[in-house]
This record gives structure tokens, sequence and C-alpha cells, in this order.
């Protein structure tokens, strides 16, 4: 199993971020989806290059500000996904945010990093707007 850590300190406040974070359906901060939907406790969206992925929601906690989530079903055969958020306050207009992924098989290490590289670059333009 792979371990992927993403750590970055963003210009705007802690609540924001969340406010985006936390609204499972929203994907106006992933470049590569343009539409999730809700069925149960699990949002599914297409992404580009990885078809239908289906997460399950295992944790949204407004007061820790974390978010936890695995793929449940993907076009491709994993073993293994573990995904965890978080955003802590640093001051009233700056927050860091963790973001720490559990994949296997390994294979699948780069695409999901390159994904959230990707996605952090799209919060860093939703907050800026």
């Amino acid at each position: 199993m792979k371990v992927l850590k993403e750590e970055v300190i963003l210009n705007c406040s802690a609540k924001e971020l969340w406010n985006i974070l936390s609204d499972v359906s929203r994907c106006d901060w992933v470049p590569s989806v343009e539409k999730i939907w809700i069925e149960g406790e699990c949002r599914v969206f297409e992404m580009e290059g990885m078809g239908v992925i289906k997460e399950k929601i295992i944790l949204n906690d407004d007061n820790k500000m974390r978010l936890q989530y695995s793929a449940i079903e993907t076009a491709t055969p994993i073993n293994h996904h573990h995904a965890s958020m978080c955003v802590s306050e640093i001051d009233e207009e700056t927050c860091n945010f963790s973001w720490v992924t559990e994949i296997d098989p390994e294979i699948f290490a780069d695409a999901i990093y390159h994904g959230m590289m990707i996605s952090i670059e799209g919060i860093k333009k939703v907050i800026r707007n």
C-alpha cells in the first residue's frame, strides 16, 4: 500500500476552505470532474481518464474540519483506497490543508497524486475568485 501526503498553507480562512470541502456534492475545485451526484452515503462522479467512481463518505466532521472517504466502486480494480482531508486554522486569513490518501495497488499512486495536485490548484483558483 502506498501512502500519499500533501500539505499546503492557503490564503483563506479555515472556515472558507472547510465550506468548500465539506460540501461533498461540489466539484468546481476538481478540474477533471463536471458533476457529482449523491447516492445515500456516497458521492458518484465521472473522472476524466478514470471512468465512474463511487466514494463512500466515512466522516464529514464540521467541528474537527475533517473529511474521510473511500473509493468503493471504480472502473479499475483497487484493493484499498482511503483518503482524509483536514483543515486547521493558522489565523483569520490563513489555514493549513492536509490531504492523505492510501492506495493499493501502488500502480495507481502516480495518477492519484496527480489528481490531488490538480485539485489543490483548483481549490486555490476557487478561493481567489
